[in-house]
């Protein structure tokens, strides 16, 4: 059980359809972290950016992203958080990969796939819900869009660390902000939003705001938005456990089941 849980998180723009150039820019960006670290997150499609070109940039479990993000986890003793376009039995799927310093990967789909700009139609939607145990810690990741979704997210596992990782637009940030620190609050656990800026491929603006909550709803990080910055934030077991036996908001929690 460790009582802290240290994270990074890498707000950056991300080079359109060129994996191996954002490898390359998030490998310089983890050396550059000033101390060691439990967890670094990055943004959706961190290698990629927001695409529906699926077909032309798809990689495979045993592809160049996940063995990066292997050998990263190991090198630097951290887990690896971020997700990517995988092909996988003739489907594609925006797929988070939780990658721990001794190889074992957790995945997880995303489940509501953003039918504005049509993933729908590219990607398979995600159908399961899933907390990764992590040096003691229950940690739930999702997707950008998951985000408007409060029921998918509700903390029935009791679970410690909500994530989020996005390309989130920039005339719609207000809803981020607003949402992150809501669940945040509902769920009583941290909530960490990782989001990308700059301008992508198809001329979508994005202004970062990535951040993290604590329980209580208050902002605890500093980003400057559209700015590439690392933060680094540590996590407090016993911030978690003071609030959640103090109010108990949770003991009144919905019983509910998902179909």
């Amino acid at each position: 059980m460790h009582e802290q849980l240290k994270i990074a998180l890498i707000q950056s723009d991300l080079v359109w359809e060129n994996p191996e150039q954002n490898r390359k820019h998030f490998t310089e960006k983890i050396e550059s972290i000033p101390s060691a670290v439990d967890v670094v997150i990055l943004p959706e499609m961190f290698t990629t950016g927001f695409t529906m070109n699926a077909k032309a940039v798809a990689e495979t479990m045993q592809g160049k992203t996940v063995e990066w993000m292997k050998n990263t986890a190991s090198k630097n003793n951290t887990a690896m958080v971020g997700s990517l376009i995988i092909s996988e039995e003739n489907k594609y799927f925006n797929r988070l990969l939780f990658v721990e310093p001794s190889g074992k990967i957790t995945v997880y789909n995303k489940r509501h796939t953003f039918t504005l700009v049509g993933e729908d139609k590219v990607f398979a939607a995600g159908t399961e819900k899933i907390i990764v145990n992590y040096k003691g810690w229950n940690i739930c990741p999702l997707i950008c869009y998951d985000l408007r979704f409060p029921v998918w997210a509700r903390n029935t596992e009791d679970y410690d660390v909500l994530i989020y990782v996005a390309n989130w637009p920039k005339p719609r940030v207000s809803a981020w902000d607003a949402l992150l620190k809501a669940r945040a609050i509902e769920n009583m656990g941290y909530c960490i939003g990782v989001n990308r800026v700059g301008i992508d491929g198809v001329n979508s603006a994005y202004s970062g705001h990535s951040a993290v909550y604590d329980v209580l709803g208050n902002l605890i990080t500093a980003f400057k938005p559209n700015k590439e910055q690392t933060e680094i934030v540590v996590l407090e077991k016993n911030h978690i456990s003071k609030y959640r036996n103090k109010l108990k908001f949770l003991d009144d929690r919905d019983a509910f089941t998902l179909h």
